[in-house]
């Protein structure tokens, strides 16, 4: 199986920066998963999608609403994934996922498989 573990998160105001990991281990990681991605969710909302890297790092997307201030990144040596957010604003506020799919690439939470804990971001204004 996979287990994912994300780690960075914390309180920062408003135009600050915060970098998230995740962190991969599991047996069968390396030989099923493709893509991964970065989700965050607002109580009572759903689960929006944030941030997509492929298993080779050659394609990279992103929502209209992070781009040109998030950049994902992952080293598959090491089993882990980065998101570097920069000038943060308090709607960027959230419990952030860190996610692995069998799929070459989605922006659908129902396509990736396996999910980490969540870390919480909030931004103060």
């Amino acid at each position: 199986q996979v287990q994912l573990v994300e780690s960075g998160g914390g309180l920062v105001q408003a135009g600050g920066s915060l970098r998230l990991s995740c962190t991969a281990s599991g047996r069968t990681f390396s030989s099923i998963i493709m893509a991964m991605g970065w989700f965050r969710q607002d109580p009572g909302k759903e689960r929006e999608f944030v941030a997509f890297i492929s298993l080779g790092s050659s394609s990279t997307d992103y929502a209209d609403s992070v781009k040109g201030r998030f950049t994902i990144s992952r080293d598959n040596a090491k089993n882990m994934m980065y998101l570097q957010m920069n000038s943060l604003k308090p709607e960027d506020t959230a419990v952030y996922y860190c996610a692995a799919s069998t799929y070459y690439y989605s922006r659908l939470p129902k396509n990736y498989g396996y999910w980490g804990q969540g870390t919480q971001v909030t931004v103060s204004s």
